[in-house]
């Protein structure tokens, strides 16, 4: 008897009988089913279990074959190659509606026109940025020594912005030297630079729960194992943390500091105490991100002053207020971490530029740039008193009102899901950021997260008048 396919497909109509078969293939090579020099199934076994024809069977092999992920031996079958094959996200992601993947939301801000209303992404609407100052960093840049703007930086990264970053790091509580600061690409290379180091695959890392939706996707690209942790509005849950510690002796701890995305949420000193005195007692490394720095009203702390750069590796960038084109952040750490970063650093980028880090140098010591985040804080204060009164009449009620800062997390009403949510939204032109993309457990279904710089047009109220049930 022939077993038909039915494994359920994101559309079954959406993928060709010769495509469910090279994806269900790439996904085993993906997880490690299927191991390099692994024999696969015959082509008369492979089309009696899905219920299609030999030849679809045999097309679908033929393209894999071309594509380097098999390779066949006359007589003997097809075999998957010995190589590292792609990683395909989308291939080892949970079975789960894409509504709540940790790169919906990234995927929908990023590729849809400049049309869509987009109270769900993470950054500052455009005209909102320090514009000026980087058109001023550019002239100035232009006109500097060429090698700026042609030549590899050094490893490092460029030294009189090393130094400003160790001078701004002062005024939060720590000390570092300029050679415990590394340039990157952006601070999302940062965290993944960390990761290669500490990470091996199997290794259990904790994050906040919720949290910032691209850590989860990244940990996932390196096959770990990742706990949540409960976040409260004053940092994670203690006797929850020290649980998780006990249960799954994690090897790396990925938290914000100031400013929590997506919360809104700000560490206690207490709170950071005890969580940094478990850590150490654990062993564990801190990746503590904190590019939401200078959207601050009043400084909170760090767990990077508590550690003095011990375990905890501190991470920033400048994509938030200054521009997302330039794509420039840092890690500043002990010096036995720096040294393995920064070889891994070349491995993965050899030098890098300096263009981009010039550019920031430029902006951050233009006599400008304090006075236009000032402005900012007070647009976002303006934001969020105009945004919260919107979203209650509507019965969406945030979870805290932050000080400071752009997000607010956010309770819909009850049989909403916000997930469902998001795609009727979308429909219509707008796009959200539901709660389970940031939430590890799953269990923030009724949650939203509403960028209130991004939340001021009339047409998003409209639109979910609309379609809240």
């Amino acid at each position: 008897m022939v077993m038909a396919y039915n494994m359920k497909e994101k559309s079954d109509s959406s993928l060709t009988r010769i495509e469910i078969v090279m994806r269900d293939v790439k996904a085993k090579v993906a997880t490690a089913t299927y191991m390099s020099g692994t024999r696969l199934p015959s082509i008369r076994a492979t089309a009696k279990t899905y219920g299609f024809s030999p030849s679809t069977v045999v097309e679908a092999y033929e393209r894999l074959a071309t594509e380097g992920l098999i390779y066949s031996r006359p007589g003997a079958g097809f075999y998957v190659a010995n190589i590292t094959t792609p990683l395909s996200l989308a291939d080892i992601s949970p079975n789960l509606d894409r509504a709540v993947d940790p790169l919906w939301v990234s995927r929908q801000s990023l590729e849809i026109s400049d049309n869509t209303l987009k109270p769900g992404c993470g950054w500052l609407p455009p005209d909102w940025l320090y514009e000026e100052g980087i058109r001023r960093g550019l002239r100035s840049v232009a006109r500097a020594n060429a090698s700026i703007i042609s030549e590899y930086a050094t490893p490092m990264g460029l030294a009189d912005l090393r130094q400003l970053l160790v001078r701004r790091m002062t005024g939060l509580g720590f000390e570092a030297l300029p050679t415990q600061v590394m340039l990157t690409g952006s601070g999302t290379q940062a965290i993944d630079l960390i990761c290669r180091l500490l990470l091996r695959p199997g290794d259990t890392v904790v994050v906040d729960d919720p949290c910032y939706f691209n850590f989860r996707a990244l940990l996932r690209a390196h096959r770990v194992q990742v706990v949540g942790v409960p976040y409260t509005p004053n940092g994670p849950d203690v006797e929850a943390f020290k649980t998780l510690l006990n249960a799954h002796k994690p090897r790396l701890y990925i938290t914000n500091s100031a400013i929590h995305n997506p919360t809104g949420a700000t560490l206690t000193a207490a709170t950071a105490y005890q969580i940094l005195q478990l850590a150490q007692a654990a062993g564990l490394y801190i990746a503590e991100d904190d590019i939401f720095a200078d959207f601050e009203s009043q400084p909170v702390p760090r767990l990077a002053a508590l550690d003095g750069l011990s375990r905890v590796l501190y991470i920033g960038s400048f994509s938030k207020t200054l521009s997302a084109s330039l794509r420039c952040g840092y890690i500043a750490a002990s010096p036995d971490l720096i040294e393995p970063l920064l070889d891994l650093k070349i491995a993965t980028s050899f030098g890098g530029g300096q263009l981009a880090a010039a550019v920031v140098l430029s902006a951050l010591t233009d006599s400008g740039y304090r006075k236009h985040m000032s402005h900012i804080h007070s647009r976002l204060a303006n934001a969020r008193a105009q945004t919260i009164p919107k979203l209650t009449k509507l019965g969406i009620t945030p979870w805290i009102i932050p000080q400071a800062g752009m997000f607010l997390w956010c309770q819909l009403p009850d049989n909403n899901n916000a997930a469902e949510l998001a795609k009727r939204c979308l429909a219509k032109g707008v796009i959200l950021a539901p709660g389970d993309s940031f939430s590890q457990s799953q269990s923030a279904g009724r949650f939203m997260r509403v960028n209130v710089a991004q939340a001021l047009h009339p047409r998003i109220y409209e639109v979910l008048a609309e379609v809240l049930v």
